[in-house]
């Protein structure tokens, strides 16, 4: 995923790794968590919510710019991540307990 920073139609940075750009993008995805937890999903975190883009979005996006980025992170459907969420936990291995737990 290549991104690079427009201002003013002129190109001021581009981002070396994609966890450099998870930093710049982390308060967009701080925000983005908050309301999720105040619109009824609190186990939502910063990580689910660049995943889900970065997977579904963004998984084929080229020259996308800070902005672009920032504006999908606020405006992402809420239910689209949770749903994208429950889908990855799914397919984790799951145990069964025979033991009657404490």
């Amino acid at each position: 995923m290549k991104v690079c920073d427009f201002v003013g139609g002129a190109m001021t940075e581009e981002f070396k790794t994609e966890e450099e750009l998870y930093d710049r993008v982390k308060p967009a995805l701080m925000t983005k968590r908050e309301e999720m937890r105040r619109n009824g999903y609190p186990y939502v975190k910063e990580e689910d919510v660049w995943n889900y883009l970065k997977e579904i979005k963004w998984k084929h996006a080229q020259g996308l710019s800070l902005y672009q980025m920032v504006d999908d992170i606020l405006n992402s459907d809420s239910i689209l991540i949770d749903d994208y969420l429950k889908t990855k936990l799914n397919l984790r291995e799951r145990k069964r307990y025979f033991e009657e737990r404490e």
